[in-house]
């Protein structure tokens, strides 16, 4: 094998190894944003309703957030040993593609996002607090109609101001 060509392989190899980080790097941040936004929108849904969330027991945004956190890791060394194969099958002048890994990332990740689709329509089911529940109650003697009347037209003056610039 020419030097050139061999070079050229072993930058592949690299390039191909630094995008299987980027994947792990991906899927440990979106696992760690699926599980933290869960748990916003507890604490939200809380608030709003002022009775305590139960989040499902199994299927829920942090168990599906820790599950790509542990993928994106166990991706990291697959990636390095994946790697140091091919180097040494670049070497040797004898490479021999491998497909598992491929197989086995894409796999794990297509459970995780099919997994997903019941929290997404749980999320959804949940019952929206009434419109008196999400109103913010001011002491009477703050809001009246004068008031109200007052700071509306105050707004769409501003608003018409601010359009007419």
């Amino acid at each position: 094998m020419q030097k050139i060509d061999r070079q050229r392989e072993h930058q592949a190899n690299e390039r191909t190894f630094l995008a299987w980080l980027r994947t792990a790097i991906a899927l440990i941040g979106f696992g760690f944003a699926i599980a933290r936004f869960g748990l916003f929108l507890r604490e939200l849904q809380s608030a709003l309703t002022h009775q305590d969330v139960v989040p499902p027991s199994f299927l829920s945004s942090q168990s599906i957030g820790i599950v790509l956190v542990v993928t994106g890791i166990v991706v990291i060394p697959l990636s390095v040993w994946r790697y140091n194969r091919v180097f040494s099958q670049i070497e040797r002048g004898d490479y021999q593609p491998n497909h598992l890994i491929v197989w086995v990332t894409a796999g794990v990740v297509t459970i995780l996002g099919i997994a997903s689709i019941p929290l997404m329509v749980w999320r959804q089911s949940t019952p929206t607090p009434s419109r008196q529940s999400r109103a913010i109650v001011l002491p009477a003697k703050h809001v009246t109609p004068t008031s109200t009347r007052q700071l509306r037209s105050r707004f769409v003056s501003n608003s018409e101001n601010y359009l007419n610039r």
